[in-house]
């Protein structure tokens, strides 16, 4: 289910273009800066941007690979009601369809999703 919130703000992405985002700027996050529990955002924003990527389309891998503080500074910042939780969700349903992480614990680092095969999501980190 799409966050009405973000469909149509300018960050809006299709499911499928969120899975795709969030595997190449966690595979640059971990090639540049080996694997982190969270990043720093700056590190984010510049895989974001050195991948092509519009500054916009930063927030869905914010969510991913920053810490929920983090994140909502970056949103308080810049002036936007982003919500964290709703956009990390959306995320997790385009990277593993059928809900298995419903129970997770949203704010745990990526590393840390117990219910999750990260080896298919990730293929390119060695878990």
């Amino acid at each position: 289910m799409v966050d009405q919130s973000h469909a149509m703000s300018e960050c809006y992405l299709e499911l499928k273009d969120k899975k795709k985002l969030v595997r190449e700027v966690g595979e640059k996050l971990v090639a540049d800066h080996g694997k982190k529990k969270y990043y720093q955002p700056a590190e984010v924003k510049k895989a974001t941007l050195d991948l092509g990527y519009q500054i916009d389309y930063a927030c869905w891998a914010y969510c991913i690979f920053t810490s929920p503080e983090d994140f909502r500074l970056i949103h308080e910042a810049l002036g936007e009601a982003c919500d964290y939780v709703s956009m990390k969700r959306e995320v997790l349903s385009a990277l593993v369809p059928g809900g298995s992480f419903l129970d997770l614990d949203i704010d745990l680092s990526w590393l840390d999703w117990p219910d999750i095969d990260l080896e298919s999501v990730f293929d390119w980190v060695d878990f």
